[in-house]
């Protein structure tokens, strides 16, 4: 495989950086969820660390990382606050897409250091070819859902079908509907307030749109069609990445609530008893359940990860069997997680419902995670026709 050119800035380990945010976020995390968005100085204190670094291209001064480190990291900010660990893996997932990009775009949109961005892969828009001063791009039209982040970035990317003379979407070479990544600047953005929500509700998740803004045909990457660069890395399907973020996120939350509960119990004694709540037989049991529950699940996710690496590094390429894996692992691990947070929930009692709670957060938040469309149960059909030998369009996988 080719050698990326350029190093990284002297950025700390993002477990250590991962860390030294945690502590910061802890004591701001009722600030974080009133405000509804990160506060900009948070998101600037991520950026610093390289955080929404991990993904970008070495060539780039990005850090190019293992997904696994993208884990570690997330999941140890989710353990205090869902919402800054969500935002962080937004920004380090939407920072591949310089791997699809020419050298001077990418350094454009994503060299900076201090640089966020955010962005919805989903076709909520329409984009028609156009040439603009001698440069050929499209016009593009949309609303998008789910703009994590987006009220800290600097370039917003969205999804955009690419509609042909009749009026009907082009079709790519897979054999779906032609989706390209749409590289916008925030100022040609109108972010909405819409991001009234139960849970992860300082992510800053709202609706944004644009109208009729033309994009050229070099900011307008395809994340299934185009060949990004050739490292590990980008061997990676966008899609699997995604949901590799999420289960961090997911499996954060469980840590922290199972960490929550052991803190409570020691001093805590349900109503109606004399024993602690530690000292319980349902505590002990649904502790225990919790934490295989979770330790599971990441294992899955870690053997997947690992085999996908070890592909990519050894082939350039990934199967579509370690493909169908990262989708049902990282399914799986939010599953498996809310599972453990719901335990956790439940077991704290009447607590768990206080705002000064962190169990309530943390359950309000995987929640949210669950409904993500990554982590769908249509994932467990599209991997089941798989397992199962049934004809499958893998393009999305």
């Amino acid at each position: 495989m080719s050698k990326s050119e350029g190093t990284a800035p002297a950025f700390p380990d993002p477990l250590q950086a991962a860390e030294e945010l945690a502590l910061a976020v802890a004591p701001r995390v009722d600030e974080i969820e009133r405000n509804r968005f990160l506060p900009q100085d948070i998101a600037d204190h991520a950026a610093r660390l390289g955080l929404h670094r991990m993904f970008i291209p070495a060539a780039y001064g990005g850090l190019e990382a293992n997904p696994m480190v993208l884990v570690d990291a997330v999941e140890r900010i989710a353990r205090v606050d869902g919402s800054t660990a969500w935002c962080v893996f937004i920004g380090a997932t939407s920072g591949m897409t310089a791997a699809f990009v020419a050298p001077d775009e990418a350094r454009a949109a994503f060299g900076e250091p201090m640089s966020i961005a955010a962005g919805v892969f989903a076709p909520r828009g329409q984009a028609r070819h156009a040439v603009e001063g001698g440069v050929a791009g499209y016009r593009v039209s949309g609303r998008w859902q789910w703009g994590s982040g987006s009220r800290n970035a600097r370039t917003i990317m969205g999804g955009a079908l690419i509609m042909g003379e009749d009026g009907k979407p082009e079709m790519a070479p897979e054999g779906v509907p032609q989706n390209r990544m749409m590289i916008f600047s925030a100022s040609d953005v109108t972010l909405l307030d819409t991001w009234i929500v139960s849970g992860l509700c300082g992510t800053g998740s709202t609706d944004f749109e644009v109208k009729d803004v033309f994009v050229p045909a070099s900011r307008a990457p395809s994340l299934i069609s185009d060949k990004p660069l050739d490292r590990p890395l980008y061997c990676f399907p966008t899609f699997g990445l995604l949901g590799i973020g999420i289960a961090a996120v997911a499996l954060g939350l469980a840590r922290g609530s199972i960490e929550a509960i052991i803190e409570l119990a020691g001093g805590k004694t349900p109503q109606g008893s004399t024993k602690p709540l530690a000292a319980r037989a349902k505590a002990q049991i649904d502790v225990s359940e919790a934490e295989a529950l979770t330790r599971s699940a990441r294992a899955y996710l870690v053997e997947a990860i690992e085999a996908a690496w070890a592909a990519a590094s050894r082939d350039g390429v990934i199967s579509v069997e370690h493909r169908r894996d990262l989708r049902l692992a990282t399914t799986h691990a939010v599953r498996a997680a809310a599972r453990a947070v719901d335990l956790m929930y439940t077991l704290g009692g009447g607590t768990s419902v206080y705002k000064t709670s962190a169990l309530q957060r943390h359950f309000r938040d995987v929640h949210v995670a669950t409904q993500h469309m990554m982590v769908s149960e249509a994932t467990y059909e599209l991997t089941g026709r798989l397992f199962l030998g049934v004809p499958t369009n893998t393009a999305m996988l």
